[in-house]
């Protein structure tokens, strides 16, 4: 067996996955031109993943389209623009898309839990850890959690964006080993294969070669919102946090999941990072920036250190002691992300001053070592 083929059967074998699928591959155009959900679609995808289950795996599936699903219900022809549309479209595709994969994972004696997260649930971290826990439990009792975005409640300020990125988030809470995206384009290719000749990338295996990929002719896909850039985005996510990812087709659902060579794989890169650190670096909403000057930089980037007041010349913001803070260069370049220990209302009598300086109120590191997560 080939490296890339091993790699592939790894994560056919691990014991904890997430799996996500986009609006696209769920839904299609009625008779009268409205969007609906395929329940085809959907039971051919919970037929893969029940065949998973059964093998005593557990499965996570974050499911995008709910507003899809909620189109032709509302009497509209296509996704709505409007934000009040769309959380309107939510509320009732929501019901839709859980009471359909709830019928459909019964045919396989399954239940599932839904699970609505927004974005602000995963940057405040006592809603982090309840997620956690919460996923944690359902799994142990034997129920798929079905998570997606809370678009009903969710605004423009607070959103993920997509799915994608909210499955790498997920990847990681869930401590899964191999995360599977599906949508209608069966890897990713060197160009856009609807405009001309294409090769499909079996295999990206850094950061580097995720970053290099041109999806600046990506086409837009109907009623999704995400795209290839943001596979990538997610894939960059959860491969440097120790989880294999394959980016494929919802067709090839069945053997993406069992450890088959299809679609694009980009495989693990070092170690699982600790939830806290993982938390700050992808999660965390910063409340502000410091600045630290050349020397800090190669302290907190190089040396692993921690933040003394001598090494800040500069802050912006408003935060309280606690709050995740960006560390940012002399030119203005986000370096690493940490829970600051002084409010910012403290931080100018302490900027460029030595701990010796300082009152015994003072004489503590503005940013542990451990607190800071690097960009």
């Amino acid at each position: 067996m080939t490296s890339e083929g091993a790699a592939h059967a790894a994560l056919g074998r691990a014991r904890r996955i997430v799996v996500k699928v986009g609006s696209s591959s769920l839904t299609r155009p009625g008779s009268d031109g409205a969007t609906g959900l395929d329940v085809d679609r959907l039971d051919f995808l919970v037929d893969a993943i029940a065949g998973v289950v059964a093998a005593g795996r557990e499965v996570v599936l974050v499911s995008s389209g709910a507003i899809a699903a909620g189109i032709a219900p509302l009497g509209l022809r296509r996704r709505p623009r409007d934000l009040s549309t769309q959380q309107a479209a939510a509320s009732i595709g929501q019901l839709l898309l859980v009471e359909a994969y709830a019928a459909s994972f019964a045919r396989h004696g399954l239940r599932v839990g839904q699970v609505l997260l927004t974005a602000d649930d995963l940057q405040r971290r006592s809603h982090y850890r309840n997620a956690q826990r919460n996923l944690d439990r359902l799994l142990q009792l034997g129920v798929v959690p079905i998570v997606n975005e809370n678009d009903a409640v969710a605004t423009e300020e607070i959103r993920f964006g997509d799915n994608d990125r909210l499955a790498a988030l997920t990847a990681h809470l869930v401590a899964a080993q191999g995360m599977v995206l599906l949508s209608d384009v069966d890897g990713v290719y060197d160009a856009n294969p609807n405009k001309g000749p294409a090769n499909l990338i079996p295999v990206i295996t850094d950061e580097a070669g995720l970053r290099s990929v041109d999806t600046s002719g990506a086409l837009g896909v109907g009623v999704g919102t995400g795209g290839m850039a943001t596979k990538l985005d997610s894939a960059r996510i959860a491969s440097g946090a120790g989880v294999d990812v394959i980016i494929t087709s919802t067709q090839n659902a069945p053997r993406a999941v069992t450890g088959q060579p299809v679609g694009t794989f980009v495989p693990s890169r070092g170690r699982r990072p600790s939830q806290r650190l993982f938390w700050l670096r992808w999660a965390s909403d910063p409340r502000g920036q410091i600045v630290i000057d050349d020397g800090a930089v190669r302290a907190v980037v190089r040396g692993r250190k921690s933040l003394l007041p001598a090494g800040i010349t500069g802050a912006t913001g408003i935060f309280d002691a606690g709050d995740a803070v960006e560390l940012v260069d002399s030119g203005g370049r986000a370096v690493a992300r940490g829970l600051v220990a002084y409010d910012s209302d403290e931080l100018p009598a302490l900027m460029g001053k030595q701990t010796g300086e300082l009152d015994s109120d003072h004489q503590r590191e503005v940013m542990h070592r451990d607190d800071i997560a690097l960009l």
